[in-house]
C-alpha cells in the first residue's frame, strides 16, 4: 500500500501537471483575495480574519481536487495496468486507499501554503498586531481539510467510472457542485418545505458551513467521514464489478 502511495506521488511530480495544477489554485487565491482587481480583496474587507478565503476555497478546490485526481483510474484502464494492479497481494479496497491518500496528500501540499501565507499576514494587519482568532482559523482548518477528504472520494468515483480524463475532471465537478450545493437548492422547492433542513443535512455546504467559521460539531465530522468512507467503498465495488 506504501509504495503504491509512492508511485503515485512520484508520478504526480515527475510530471508538471501537479505543479501546475497546485500552483493555479495558490495564485488564484492569491490574485482573489489580496489583489486590488478583485471585489473579495482581504485587505479591503475591513476585518483581520479568513471569512473570505473559507467561503472562496471550496469553489476553487471543486475544480483543484478533480484535476489531480482525472488521472487516477483512467490512466491505469487506458494503459492495461490495471490488470497488473488488480494481481498484487493487496487487497481491492487497500488499492483504493492508497490512491485517495495520495491525492489527499497533495491537496493538503496545494493548502499548506496558505496557512502559513494567512495567518503570518493577518496576524500584523490588524487594528492592533496579533488580534487574530487563531483557534477559529485552526477549526476553520480541519473543516476545509474534511471537505477535501469528500471531494477526493468523490473525483476518484469519476477517474473509476470512465477511461477518459476529461470526462473524469468534468463528472467530478459536477458531482462536486450537485453534493455542495444540490441539497440546498432542492430544499428551497415549495414541494420541500415541510423536510427543509433535513435535506440540507444530506448536502455539503450545510455541514462545511458551521466548520468553515470555525465551529466544530461532531455530527459535521461524523457526516465528512462516513461519506468519504461510503464513497471509497463503492469505487472497491465498481472496480470489483469491472474484473
Amino acid at each position: 500500500m506504501i509504495s503504491l502511495f509512492k508511485k503515485e506521488i512520484s508520478v504526480f511530480f515527475g510530471s508538471f501537471i501537479g505543479y501546475i495544477i497546485i500552483g493555479l489554485f495558490l495564485i488564484t487565491n492569491s490574485i482573489i483575495l489580496w489583489s486590488d482587481y478583485s471585489t473579495l480583496n482581504i485587505l479591503d474587507y475591513g476585518y483581520a480574519n479568513m471569512d473570505l478565503f473559507f467561503s472562496l476555497a471550496p469553489l476553487l478546490l471543486i475544480l483543484l481536487v478533480p484535476g489531480l485526481s482525472m488521472r487516477i483510474f483512467t490512466e491505469e484502464y487506458n494503459t492495461g495496468t490495471i490488470e497488473t494492479l488488480l494481481t498484487k497481494p493487496i487487497s481491492l479496497f487497500k488499492i483504493v486507499l492508497s490512491k485517495y491518500f495520495a491525492v489527499f496528500f497533495l491537496v493538503l501540499i496545494a493548502i499548506l501554503p496558505t496557512l502559513l501565507f494567512y495567518v503570518t499576514t493577518l496576524y500584523f494587519i490588524g487594528e492592533t498586531v496579533g488580534n487574530i482568532d487563531l483557534a477559529s482559523i485552526f477549526g476553520s482548518y480541519i473543516g476545509l481539510i474534511l471537505l477535501s477528504s469528500l471531494f477526493v472520494s468523490i473525483s476518484i468515483f469519476s477517474s473509476v467510472l470512465t477511461t477518459n480524463q476529461i470526462t473524469a475532471f468534468i463528472t467530478a465537478i459536477i458531482l462536486c457542485l450537485l453534493f455542495y450545493y444540490g441539497f440546498d437548492l432542492l430544499s428551497e422547492l415549495p414541494f420541500f418545505n415541510f423536510i427543509d433542513l433535513t435535506i440540507k443535512k444530506f448536502g455539503i455546504s450545510y455541514h462545511y458551513n458551521f466548520l468553515s467559521k470555525g465551529l466544530i460539531r461532531i455530527s459535521d465530522i461524523i457526516y465528512f467521514l462516513s461519506m468519504t468512507l461510503l464513497f471509497l467503498k463503492i469505487n472497491t465495488e465498481i472496480i470489483k464489478n469491472k474484473r
